[in-house]
């Protein structure tokens, strides 16, 4: 290395391991969601088949990771908050949301001090995308 160059920060994708450690990540969040009881109102939300919803979660935290840009080379602007208008997004909802995807993020060995990071990340804009009170 020149002594000029600064060394790269990894991004939490490339920490996270990749597109094939976020498939698993978003795989493993949406079999949770499917079969823990304690995640029904998250699941409740989503209607009765998840495919398109774990596909576009996919695309979406590949570029909000930091990796490839597949959601907004498909969709554009990810326009969270618009996009979630539809769907009852209370405190109980955000709640399981970020609840469903530490634990996600704990079974697929996301780095402890990562996943800590992303934890808050994802609640701030979880409780963002809140459309009802309660």
């Amino acid at each position: 290395m020149n002594i000029q160059e600064k060394p790269s920060v990894a991004t939490p994708f490339e920490r996270i391991g990749g597109e094939a450690r976020v498939q698993a990540l978003t795989g493993r969040f949406y079999d949770l969601m499917d079969l823990e009881p304690g995640y029904s109102a998250l699941r409740s939300v989503h209607g009765s088949e998840l495919d398109n919803a774990r596909q576009k979660l996919f695309w979406f935290l590949c570029g909000w990771l930091g990796g490839p840009q597949h959601y907004t080379e498909r969709f554009g602007h990810p326009r969270l908050r618009a996009r979630h208008l539809p769907f009852k997004i209370g405190i109980v909802e955000r709640d399981q949301w970020v609840a469903c995807m530490d634990q996600a993020m704990a079974e697929t060995g996301v780095p402890a001090d990562l996943r800590s990071q992303l934890r808050e990340s994802f609640f701030k804009t979880a409780d963002w995308m809140r459309n009802q009170n309660g």
